[in-house]
């Protein structure tokens, strides 16, 4: 695999230096004082591919370590690590102390009753309340919608709701927020209704009797009801058992349950800036993960990339204007205090963060950066992005970046970009027990890295920085 590998990156690395001289050039201290972003660009796939350094840091992180949902002793264990790699690395690495939710999963089972009696697969939501300890028993009603289940008034009643939306597969996972939304707000809704628990068709694109797990929450007021998620071809089942018109009861239990938060952290390293080391482009992903898999793709895949681009321009002596700023944020997936966190404690230098770009859209390849910012960002990074051409469709630049770990940046107006991959089958395995490391392509991993390390380097080194996004659009960042 690693022969295959250097080949392909060896014909890159000759397309690059055949490219003409981009108008854009980036300096950088010493004898590279001339290098050009072309040549950044030829040196940084040439290190990627011999050292594969985001491979082994995900290979040691999945393997070794595994689930680290917040709280866990595998979170723990991730931050030791991280701490560790930095160190390996050269840098000075800095934990910086949050607390955590610590939800635990515990027992889950589920089965229909009549009609037709049938054991369910299904996987608690996140933060989900946990049933009485002999479960609940209670008819079926579906809704597709929240408004499909508020026109169910009254039927809603004793129920348990069964939430029935098929996911569509696209290559942006445009259809998964509307999903994420019933997700999160459905045990609610169905409660104020009457209902006494929630089912869920798993937000996935793959009939392949995997259960997908993901954060939900509770208003304040609303009685709290049990939540989750059922394998898709369950879910379908139970779909066509309601279309038949028979009545179908079903059982549920749970035995998740919420635990005191718990100490924990992020863990961050800088590369520090050689004429404006005061100013930072963060780079991050999230270093939590769901407690089903592996979090290989969610997002250990993010945090690899972001270490190894940091790592890549170290070890190449390629030092920008500005600091780059690695973050590993703890606690996306259920409870977001991680890039809270951050935000609170660097809120007095958020006005010198000049950009920040977010990883956590899988292991795909790369097809390109996101962009909220000022009046004209979007055409000056993708001038900046024209030379990542060799590297798969890292080149096209669209509106709209961000991410739920760098989100709470945007009322400061810190530039926010996403680094985007191909998530034609992300959603395959997001979430559930399959989310290991082989569902990771190297290459598709090690051209990551590569674009990662090539825009924090290119967006640090620009003469003036991107426009901050403007007063009148900084509304609170994502989740």
């Amino acid at each position: 695999m690693r022969l295959a590998v250097l080949r392909r990156h060896g014909i890159l690395i000759l397309i690059v230096l055949t490219l003409t001289t981009f108008a854009t050039s980036a300096r950088s201290a010493g004898p590279n004082d001339t290098i050009t972003l072309q040549k950044i660009l030829a040196r940084l796939i040439g290190e990627e591919a011999v050292s594969q350094g985001a491979w082994n840091k995900l290979a040691y992180l999945t393997d070794r370590i595994g689930p680290r949902l917040s709280g866990s002793p595998g979170a723990a264990e991730a931050i030791v690590w991280a701490t560790q790699e930095f160190h390996r690395d050269g840098f000075r690495p800095v934990t910086e102390k949050i607390m955590v939710p610590h939800w635990v999963r515990g027992e889950e089972t589920a089965g229909i009753v009549s009609p037709a009696p049938r054991k369910l697969l299904v996987t608690a939501l996140g933060m989900s309340v946990p049933t009485p300890p002999d479960g609940i028993t209670a008819d079926l009603v579906e809704a597709g919608s929240l408004d499909e289940l508020k026109a169910l008034g009254e039927k809603v009643r004793g129920k348990i709701v069964l939430f029935y939306r098929v996911m569509q597969r696209d290559r942006e996972g445009d259809d998964y927020g509307p999903g994420a939304n019933l997700r999160f707000r459905g045990a609610s809704a169905a409660a104020r209704l009457g209902a006494v628990g929630m089912l869920l068709r798993s937000l996935g694109t793959l009939s392949a009797h995997l259960p997908h797990t993901g954060t939900m929450g509770y208003e304040d007021g609303v009685e709290q009801i049990p939540a989750a998620a059922l394998a898709a071809e369950d879910a379908d089942l139970l779909h066509r058992l309601l279309a038949s018109g028979d009545p179908v009861r079903v059982r549920l239990t749970l035995g998740c349950h919420l635990l005191p938060d718990a100490e924990s952290a992020n863990v961050m390293a800088d590369l520090k800036g050689r004429t404006h080391p005061e100013e930072f482009v963060v780079i991050g992903g999230h270093l939590d993960s769901w407690d089903l898999g592996n979090g290989a793709i969610d997002d250990g895949a993010g945090v690899a990339v972001s270490m190894e681009a940091l790592r890549l321009l170290k070890t190449l002596g390629l030092q920008p204007r500005r600091t780059i700023r690695a973050v590993l944020f703890m606690n996306e997936e259920n409870g977001t205090r991680g890039g809270k966190g951050y935000a609170e404690a660097h809120r007095g230098e958020l006005e010198k963060h000049v950009a920040a770009v977010e990883s956590d859209s899988g292991a795909g390849p790369p097809i390109g950066f996101g962009v909220t910012a000022g009046p004209g960002s979007v055409e000056r990074v993708a001038s900046i992005a024209q030379a990542l051409e060799p590297v798969g469709e890292a080149h096209f630049v669209k509106t709209g970046g961000g991410g739920t770990d760098i989100g709470p940046m945007k009322t400061a107006g810190v530039p926010l970009l996403s680094l985007r991959q191909d998530m034609t089958y992300y959603f395959d395995y997001h979430h559930t027990a399959a989310d290991t490391l082989d569902k990771v392509d190297p290459r598709a991993l090690a051209d990551n890295a590569v674009a990662m390390a090539y825009m924090a380097y290119a967006l640090a080194d620009l003469d003036a920085p991107l426009p901050r996004i403007p007063e009148d659009q900084r509304q609170d960042g994502e989740k």
